[in-house]
């Protein structure tokens, strides 16, 4: 039996899903949850990108304990340096660097020759070698780079002493028979392939990347790049937990295969990674959607309630799915708070558990059950608060007038930087009014582009957790969540937070796309 290693990149590639942005103490908290996981290399993110970046992988190195943790960098050496920098903490440090190899990318992107590129790979992976013994290169767009100047970027990267090599489909264009041969191409070319890892690392345009996975799998690659719920750039990468469920579902296909993972913990890693970066999970989406164990059709039930195994190929304890049900009350304390938030994979601070019990003895004393729902909303509401010098605008007073006979009008004081300032709009709804009140403010450059609220417990005391996206003037896109009794509330501070996301961004350097 062959390990194949898995490589989550929900942190890197996963985070570049448009507005699926994280603050630092959620990179850190999905890490953990990843390293409960075990998966076997964390892509943490791209240093050289932001200083939040940098900040984001250094504090995951120096806390994360288990698996690999990977920076990625270009194929250049201030990019490697920043990289090291931040990795250097762990006690399994990698570089993960690249560059475009296909034809379109070297001349429409790079506009550099076949032997400028071959030179810069040569240049980075001993540069790189310099710091850490684990590096990996990365052939960006490999799928469509001719087979022999592959196998010529390849050799060179294994000669400057890359030990894994990984063959990225950046843009979903492969089929699973053509890019299985792909990979098997590199042992046949390469003998001293055999004594190095071979990767892959597949996106989903065509909606093959799993599939393309697989392939490469069956065709010799011992790694599998991929993130949790499958996120990622445009339709996303290879799905992690389908990756997985399919070699430890079908092993009497893949009969020499099996993974580190332990299953039972990614229904928790899913529903996290969805709750902190805003991305619903599709109701039908294999292995963790909500539809995954859910049977309708009367043939089907009665199937199920004969024998599980009628429609059921994998059981839903073996992902960690149990249900949901109530978990606490006003009476609960700090300890039990602990307990389940440890539970759904939340490692959060004493002073952050201490935030969360408040909120939830406050709910509690408004509706008798707080079920687990309520508790990750409060829990995603405590982890994403801003720090204090994050928050360039704070709320100091609101005031909002609507009914069914009078225009909904909105009057709102804001502290910015220290100084009060104030503003009044009307709007066609309370929540559209308060938007206006604010942009009044601060003027018109920042849009409110996807506006969801979800009344979580059901009931006219239901806790209200209102999920936006905001739009800058460069079409930038940011998430921001809060929770609260009231909806007016509620809004205000997750567009106020989505406000002061954009705000810090401005000042950091523009996260470069990659691999």
């Amino acid at each position: 039996m062959e390990k194949i290693l898995v490589f989550d990149t929900t942190l890197r590639d996963g985070e570049q899903s448009p507005g699926a942005s994280l603050n630092i103490n959620e990179k850190l908290l999905i890490a953990k949850q990843l390293a409960r996981l075990k998966v076997d290399i964390i892509e943490a993110g791209f240093p050289i990108a932001s200083e939040g970046d940098f900040e984001a992988v250094k504090l995951i190195a120096r806390n994360v304990k288990g698996p690999v943790i990977c920076g990625l960098a270009r194929a250049m050496k201030k990019d490697i340096d920043r990289a090291w920098e931040a990795v250097k903490y762990s006690n399994k440090p990698r570089i993960h660097t690249f560059i475009a190899t296909s034809q379109i990318h070297m001349q429409k992107k790079l506009q550099k020759s076949k032997e400028e590129v071959i030179q810069m790979v040569e240049e980075a992976v001993n540069h790189a070698k310099n710091y850490c013994d684990d590096i990996e290169f990365s052939p960006e767009d490999a799928a469509r780079t001719n087979l022999d100047y592959m196998y010529d970027v390849v050799k060179a990267a294994i000669k400057a002493g890359a030990t894994t090599i990984n063959i990225p489909d950046t843009v979903g264009y492969a089929e699973p028979e053509e890019f299985g041969k792909r990979i098997q191409y590199i042992f046949d070319a390469i003998p001293k392939a055999k004594n190095i890892v071979i990767s892959c690392h597949c996106h989903d345009d065509l909606g093959l990347a799993v599939a393309n996975s697989l392939a490469a799998i069956q065709n010799g690659a011992r790694q599998a790049e991929c993130t949790i719920n499958g996120i990622g750039e445009r339709a996303g990468n290879a799905s992690m937990e389908e990756i997985v469920m399919n070699l430890k579902t079908r092993k009497d296909f893949f009969k020499n295969f099996y993974t580190g993972i332990d299953t039972k913990e990614i229904y928790k890693t899913s529903r996290m990674v969805s709750d902190l970066t805003g991305l619903a999970v599709q109701r039908n989406k294999a292995i963790v959607g909500v539809n995954a164990f859910a049977h309708e059709a009367g043939i089907h039930q009665h199937g199920i309630l004969s024998d599980r195994s009628t429609y059921e190929i994998m059981k839903p304890e073996e992902v960690g799915w149990t249900g949901e049900g109530l978990i606490m009350g006003k009476h609960s304390g700090k300890h039990a708070a602990a307990a389940v938030l440890k539970d759904i994979g939340y490692d959060l601070t004493n002073k952050q558990i201490e935030k969360v019990t408040a909120k939830i003895k406050k709910l509690a004393d408004k509706q008798k059950e707080v079920i687990r729902e309520d508790i990750i909303a409060i829990a995603n509401d405590v982890i994403g608060s801003l720090a204090k010098e994050e928050k360039i605008i704070v709320l100091d007073e609101i005031k909002v007038n609507t009914g069914n006979k009078t225009t909904p009008t909105a009057n709102i004081t804001l502290k910015i930087n220290d100084k009060l300032k104030s503003g009044s709009a009307e709007g066609v709804g309370p929540v559209d009014a308060v938007c206006n009140a604010i942009r009044s403010i601060i003027g018109p450059d920042i849009k409110l582009k996807e506006y969801n609220l979800k009344a979580i417990t059901g009931g006219t005391n239901a806790l209200a957790n209102v999920v936006i996206k905001i739009e800058d003037e460069n079409n930038n896109v940011f998430i921001a969540e809060s929770v609260n009794e009231d909806v007016i509330m509620a809004s205000t501070n997750a567009f106020i937070q989505g406000i002061n996301k954009a705000l810090n961004f401005k000042n950091q350097t523009k996260k470069p796309r990659a691999v």
